[in-house]
């Protein structure tokens, strides 16, 4: 398959890459049985993503029906799908964060961005919402509906994924949503970024500050 990234890309995210400190994981999740638009392009992509710092990060694909047990365990239900691990040794660290659909057009920063965050295993958020999420006690899921021509998503996409790094009870997902079209009709998305919490029990629409998003995720839990 051609390169997705050109040199110009290759060359700027090597020189972002100097920063990672410890190794990550990126697991691609593909379907074989129901027809994936695009993920060939996603296996393609990612696994170019992690040639570029091969002594740090490991790719890894696997298939929704094959794999279903690994697919379970990671809460994988979409693909094509990603999920950043940390590595400790050769454990897999899972701490949540998901993509469904293809990081391309600006969702391609949150990826690189992920992976500077998982690689520091420091969420890097302030030490008020640290101290607010150390005391969740009830799972919360993310979900980040997102386009590729979306400028501002990448801010709400990472913001998320910072959330599900600091807290074992969080749990975030950017969703493609032209490419789970259905699922963005479900919950009424018109504009993006649209943050939807618990499965509707909360919203957040546009990139917001994380006290922001904080206190409506704390809303939807009571």
């Amino acid at each position: 398959m051609a390169e997705l990234l050109d040199d110009n890309i290759k060359t700027q995210v090597k020189e972002v890459f100097q920063d990672l400190k410890n190794p990550v994981e990126i697991a691609f999740f593909g379907d074989s049985q129901d027809g994936c638009e695009y993920c060939d392009q996603t296996n393609e992509l990612a696994s170019q993503v992690a040639s570029l710092r091969e002594d740090l990060l490991t790719f890894h694909a696997y298939d929704l029906h094959t794999d279903h047990e690994l697919a379970a365990k990671y809460k994988v239900d979409k693909a094509p799908g990603i999920v950043l691990l940390g590595k400790n040794g050769s454990e897999s660290i899972d701490y949540g964060i998901r993509f469904s659909g293809i990081p391309a057009g600006h969702e391609f920063t949150s990826l690189i961005n992920d992976i500077l965050v998982v690689s520091s295993g420091d969420s890097g958020l302030t030490p008020q919402t640290r101290e607010a999420l150390a005391k969740l006690d009830k799972p919360v899921h993310l979900q980040v509906f997102v386009t590729p021509s979306c400028p501002y998503c990448p801010r709400a996409v990472v913001l998320a994924h910072q959330l599900a790094l600091e807290s074992p009870y969080i749990e975030a997902e950017m969703v493609e949503s032209m490419e789970f079209a259905e699922l963005a009709e479900k919950f009424n998305v018109s504009g993006v970024p649209h943050t939807i919490i618990n499965d509707g029990k909360g919203e957040v629409v546009g990139a917001v500050p994380e006290a922001h998003l904080l206190e409506k995720i704390l809303q939807a839990l009571a």
